[in-house]
């Protein structure tokens, strides 16, 4: 599910979740792939015959129509969809007694393996709310003899979980000691350091869906702490990949993720990234070749010039889907981009709207 579908999917359910219905009378109907749809239209036909025993008038009426705007709106589609479909329908109007039946429909962009019928006070939503969840993640651990930093990538968003420092002494030995023994002493408390980091690893990442857990770090220390028996084996497993970076504190977290681009090459945020640097690279050497602010890019997509049209999250649902609409006239492809990258916050700052355009306009 790319991001202009996720939007689209959020809008919904953020619709739907604000209807309540005075009793049991909004229908959510949930088809899986591959579900023979002349049995839900009998399905739907024999609830409307049951309806009519309903006590309460307007309720009656209520479920009754929802009902028969949802068969009506079936019969647009000639099969089940690929993936499934999801429908919702009810009287949605403000005040009792009036009427304002609504339906709504969509396709989800994953399968559904889901079959519901359910009447209810409120819609159904929550298999399509399953569906925006992230539910892979990536471990990233960053290390040198001083310090560690543990961090979890999951979807756009990176979460420091642990900071930790160590004893190590410093290079120099303080007077007195032998070569040998501040040698010893400089060794053991690395080793006490890097059994408390697999602690912390063990603790934080075990048990958890990971994809895997990347490990970055200056010089030797990180392959000394991966090869060691510092890590148990269930969580060393998960390692994937280790990295040379620069820095073991936050900002080593974020170098440890531009590193990882070949690891992470399929990952939505690495798309978003990609996607941006791309922006930014043709704005240097080809300005022509990209334009960005709202009234620039609305009318270049107007005059069907942008090949793709970066729109920031941070923009209101209304600001989106005239971008979206507008894009959709023309052929131009959206993607919704978050402010979780350094990128991301730099869109924002350009107005929220940037667009890589289908050929030179320098007007």
């Amino acid at each position: 599910m790319d991001s202009a579908q996720k939007f689209k999917l959020k809008k919904l359910l953020k619709e739907l979740g604000q209807y309540r219905g005075r009793h049991t009378e909004l229908v959510s109907v949930y088809i899986p792939q591959d579900y023979d749809l002349n049995k839900i239209m009998a399905q739907l036909a024999q609830e409307q015959g049951t309806a009519t025993n309903i006590k309460s008038t307007s309720t009656r009426k209520n479920v009754i129509d929802a009902l028969e705007r949802m068969m009506q709106h079936l019969k647009l589609y000639h099969k089940t969809p690929p993936h499934g479909l999801s429908l919702f329908a009810g009287n949605v109007a403000e005040r009792e007694g009036q009427n304002d039946v609504r339906v709504w429909s969509i396709e989800p962009q994953v399968p559904l393996k889901v079959k519901i019928y359910r009447c209810d006070k409120a819609f159904v939503t929550e298999p399509l709310e399953e569906m925006l969840e992230t539910k892979e993640s990536y471990g990233f651990v960053v290390i040198d003899r001083r310090e560690a930093t543990i961090a979890m990538l999951k979807g756009k968003s990176i979460n420091v979980l642990v900071r930790t420092h160590s004893m190590v002494p410093g290079k120099f030995k303080a007077g007195g000691q032998s070569a040998m023994r501040f040698l010893r002493l400089r060794e053991g408390a690395a080793k006490d350091f890097y059994n408390k980091v697999g602690e912390y690893m063990k603790a934080q990442f075990l048990g958890k869906e990971l994809k895997g857990i990347i490990v970055g770090g200056p010089g030797p220390t990180k392959y000394d702490f991966v090869d060691g028996n510092y890590i148990t084996n269930d969580v060393k497993k998960k390692i994937i990949a280790i990295k040379d970076i620069t820095y073991t504190d936050d900002f080593g977290v974020k170098e440890l993720l531009e590193k990882s681009q070949d690891v992470l090459a399929n990952e939505e945020i690495m798309d978003e990234k990609n996607s941006m640097q791309r922006f930014f690279d043709a704005l240097a050497k080809t300005p022509g070749k990209v334009s960005y602010g709202k009234e620039a890019v609305l009318s270049l997509i107007s005059a069907a010039a942008v090949d793709t049209v970066l729109i920031s999250e941070s923009l209101s649902d209304e600001e989106i889907e005239k971008f979206e609409n507008e894009a959709e006239k023309f052929g131009t492809s959206v993607k919704i981009i978050s402010v979780e990258t350094n990128e991301g916050v730099q869109l924002r700052e350009l107005g929220g709207v940037a667009a890589m355009l289908r050929y030179e306009c320098n007007a």
